[in-house]
């Protein structure tokens, strides 16, 4: 029913929400489906409005958040529909703007997350053309606010402007821009003295014993602290999208450097209270920590934003300093905490590898005349500026500091890393060599250690090879007890295997092998994984360097690796043989030696590892056999076709695991090319379900099972019975989508010239629904790819084909004769291509032409649209070919 919902029913729709979250199957079936019918009536937000914004005891909140849940889907549906049967009419739009702002100071902070969600959903389509207010009066909402409401109104603002940044023509950033100087005046005076008001009360508070119940006292400060973190992120995004970034306009943003020095004083006035807070107040160390570690982000994104407004004496220079301080010397800071460690060297790497700060051949740009600077002299001169500033913060000495503290410190292995080694070694590889660099310390330091040393590679190569010499003499390569010296040594092999590009002209990787690491691959003590593993990882980055007969001796390494007793060490080595194998100067004959130890292995190790990462990772190297193999893989094709069938089972619902197991397949089979049915029995269930649009997994798997299904028909040596069953799947592919035309067409030429006659027998209805299909509905490029497909059908089966695929011929008879081509090249190519089509039809089955060309339906269509004819089709068709 169409009839709008009123105050009145406010009532009901609270029962109705509230029975839709019964476990009891009986009430809550009926409940969603009442609601599903009153989501398009108009009044049916207002209703949801005043639930939200009901207050007391007799409103359950999880009712209330349900409410906001369907607010927000309504707002998504129908806030642009403009029927006045159901939606949202334009009054009912303006009592909900109005009211949404009314409701604001919410006491619950996960409603008012929600409210805040709703106005900045409602801004992104209404702002500035419906609700020109908006900013207005929130601002008023701010004057007369107290700290609850404030906050609120800052929780509001955040969402709208990140809500708003995603909007990017040019008007929107013109509106963007306007805000910014309307809000950020403001925002930025109440952040700074928020930030005394909280320093001092830290001050006050870390002196006193009775923290807790000072604080229960008093909620403010905690929410002083909140809302003061709010405004910080509303600083960030107004700098950040108010502005086009500098490195293409190069005109200084002002706020940058208005604020970067007060937030990185607020960092060194913050850190001490990460310290003294520690085991005292669990919320107050928490904030500090969160305090100093948001703070920090926001002096790289900024930097990242605007790096030219970033180079002036009291921001660059400072801040790096400021991070290397923190770096060298964590504990005089009290700043060991991982999260702001990560974020100072995510700050000294960005500016590190800033190409605005790379200084030009030419350098600094003198202006004589009275001309204002080019845009490329004004860059030149930043970046003339910046690297010298980077020179005096950055001088050679500090450099061999910092990448001797990045070696020592920060590339060792702790006690807790070994430890979490020893309880699962799959996910501890996996964390050090997958994970985002951003995120752990030593991934990140090992990142910066790669910028570092390639900007200053003359100066930090002798470094790292005495760190290495070092290593190696206090941990000799039969070693077996966990030392200082063992860890040094990794740490040092780390170093080696980022920079061996460098440490190539230092150090004979031939006699490094020889004297050390083929003696510590050999040692199998349990405690010697740990370089077993750095060693398996160090021969996959050095691929490059190593030449001769080592190679052979490499592959034999890492291949004995892959059946060490650790998995960690397993992996590592799973991934070298992949970097080797996929090396341009690797040679096949080594591979085919230890091809047979290779499958074994990888069958072995999906047995035994658990997680998707490790189960991807043995599949891409397998993937990557298979594509050196060639046919040299039809004696192991049993071994790996039950090895698939057994992933593919067990990897049901993992479709990312599936997709990467179809593309291993799709190299098994074209490996295997006429042997192909060896594969068969399992292959065929495989394809049936990937190609099945009604599959549950169609949306993930359609893609690279259609690609696979294309693969097996080029490799295989005739059609059998299953193969050709699975034809009338493309009907359902096609009418789905053209996203995967091309493949498409290529299997249909597949069926056609393979299939012969009994193809177009089985499937002739399928194939003229497939063609009909495309033909009415595809762009000139789509048609173009499927027209030399008809083509082909009528050159090999000129009487049989033309009567199936009517439909689709009567369309290339209107396209030929529609003249619209006449600015328009690919449109010509098409005419010309059905014209020279329907030729060739003419010459092979005339009977067929002359009844097609007299169908009733056809001559009526073409009347209809306007094309001119001559006596009859045929001598509008001569034209065309004669003008063609």
């Amino acid at each position: 029913d169409s009839m709008a919902l009123s105050a009145g029913d406010v009532p009901t729709m609270y029962a109705v929400l509230a029975n839709s979250l019964s476990a009891d199957e009986a009430t809550r079936h009926p409940a969603e489906s009442a609601l599903a019918q009153c989501e398009p009536r108009p009044g049916f937000c207002s209703c949801l409005l005043e639930i939200i914004s009901a207050r007391g005891s007799s409103c359950r909140e999880d009712v209330r958040l349900l409410a906001t849940v369907y607010f927000k889907n309504s707002i998504n549906r129908y806030w642009r529909t403009r029927r006045d049967s159901y939606g949202i009419s334009n009054e009912e739009k303006d009592h909900l703007r109005k009211n949404l702002l009314l409701n604001i100071r919410e006491e619950n902070n996960q409603i008012a997350l929600q409210l805040a969600v709703l106005i900045s959903k409602i801004a992104r389509l209404d702002y500035p053309r419906e609700w020109r207010d908006l900013f207005s009066i929130l601002a008023q909402q701010l004057q007369s606010a107290d700290v609850l409401a404030s906050h609120r109104v800052f929780m509001v603002l955040f969402r709208t402007l990140k809500e708003l940044s995603t909007k990017r023509l040019a008007v929107d950033q013109r509106n963007y821009a306007e805000i910014t100087s309307h809000l950020f005046e403001y925002t930025w005076n109440l952040w700074k003295s928020d930030v005394q008001t909280i320093l001092q009360n830290l001050s006050m508070l870390s002196q006193r014993n009775d923290l807790d119940s000072i604080l229960e006292q008093s909620n403010d400060l905690i929410l002083i602290c909140d809302r003061w973190l709010l405004c910080l992120k509303i600083i960030r995004q107004l700098i950040f999208s108010g502005y086009a970034s500098d490195s293409t306009t190069a005109q200084e943003v002002w706020q940058v450097r208005e604020v970067c020095p007060t937030v990185l004083s607020a960092i060194q006035s913050l850190l001490p209270y990460y310290s003294s807070f520690k085991d005292k107040q669990a919320k107050l160390w928490e904030f500090a920590k969160r305090a100093c570690t948001k703070l920090m982000k926001v002096l790289v994104t900024l930097q990242g934003r605007h790096p030219y407004s970033f180079v002036h004496q009291t921001v660059l220079p400072a801040t790096v300093d400021f991070c290397l301080n923190i770096i060298t010397n964590p504990e005089q800071a009290g700043a060991s905490f991982e999260e702001f460690l990560i974020q100072c060297m995510v700050l000294v790497k960005t500016v590190s590898e800033c190409k605005e700060y790379k200084p030009s051949a030419t350098g600094r740009v003198i202006n004589q005349s009275a001309e204002p600077l080019s845009l490329e002299q004004k860059k030149k001169n930043f970046a003339a500026v910046a690297s010298d500033m980077l020179k005096v913060v950055l001088p050679g000495d500090r450099v061999v500091l910092l990448c001797n503290i990045l070696i020592r410190r920060y590339f060792i292995y702790t006690a807790k890393d070994l430890e979490e080694w020893s309880e699962n070694p799959e996910s501890f590889h996996h964390e050090q060599n997958v994970v985002q660099w951003t995120e752990k310390q030593r991934p990140c330091a090992e990142a910066l250690f790669i910028v570092i040393f390639e900007n200053y590679r003359e100066l930090l190569a002798p470094v790292v090879v005495s760190i290495l010499r070092e290593a190696m003499s206090v941990s000799p390569p039969l070693e077996t007890d966990v030392t200082s010296g063992m860890l040094l040594k990794d740490a040092a092999y780390t170093a080696a295997g980022h920079v061996y590009y460098e440490l190539s002209n230092y150090l004979s990787f031939n006699e490094w092998f020889h004297g050390s690491l083929s003696i510590e691959i050999s040692n199998g003590h349990p405690n010697m994984r740990i370089i077993r593993r750095k060693v398996a990882l160090l021969l996959g980055q050095w691929i490059s360097e190593i030449k001769g007969d080592t190679r052979k001796l490499v592959y034999r390494a890492l291949v004995a690796l892959l059946q060490d007793n650790d998995i960690a060490v397993r992996l590592a080595a799973c991934s070298s043989l992949c970097y080797l194998f996929q090396e341009s100067s690797f040679s096949e004959l080594d591979l085919f030696e230890c091809l047979p130890t290779c499958w074994t292995m990888c069958f072995k190790l999906t047995e035994d590892v658990q997680e998707f990462d490790s189960k991807v990772q043995v599949l891409n190297f397998i993937s990557v056999l298979l594509e050196h193999v060639g046919d040299k893989v039809i004696p192991f094709a049993s071994q790996l076709s039950q090895f698939f069938q057994k992933i593919w089972d067990e990897s049901a619902g993992e479709s990312l695991l599936q997709i990467q197991l179809l593309t291993a397949l799709r190299t098994f089979v074209s490996s295997l090319g006429y042997q192909s049915p060896l594969s068969y029995h399992m292959l065929m269930p495989i394809l049936q379900s990937g190609v099945n649009v009604d599959s549950p997994d169609a949306l993930n798997l359609l893609e690279d099972s259609v690609l696979l299904w294309e693969a097996t028909l080029s490799n295989a040596p005739s059609i059998v019975s299953q193969l050709m069953d699975l034809f009338p799947y493309l009907v359902g592919i096609v009418n789905r989508s053209f996203d995967h035309l091309e493949v498409g067409v290529n299997i249909v030429e597949d069926y056609t010239i393979f299939g012969g006659s009994e193809f177009l027998k089985s499937h002739g209805t399928s194939l003229a629904n497939v063609l009909d299909t495309i033909v009415g509905n595809v762009n000139d490029k789509g048609l173009l790819t499927t027209l030399p497909v008809i083509d082909l059908l009528i050159q090999l089966f000129p009487q049989e084909a033309p009567p199936l695929i009517s439909s689709a011929l009567q369309k290339l008879i209107f396209i030929s004769l529609s003249r619209d081509d006449e600015h328009n090249p690919s449109r010509t190519t098409v005419r010309a291509s059905s014209g020279a089509i329907l030729a060739r039809l003419l010459v092979m089955n005339t009977n067929f032409s002359a009844q097609l060309l007299s169908e009733p339906a056809l001559l009526a269509n073409i009347q209809q649209s306007g094309i001119s004819l001559k006596d009859n089709l045929l001598l509008s068709l001569v034209d065309m070919w004669i003008d063609k």
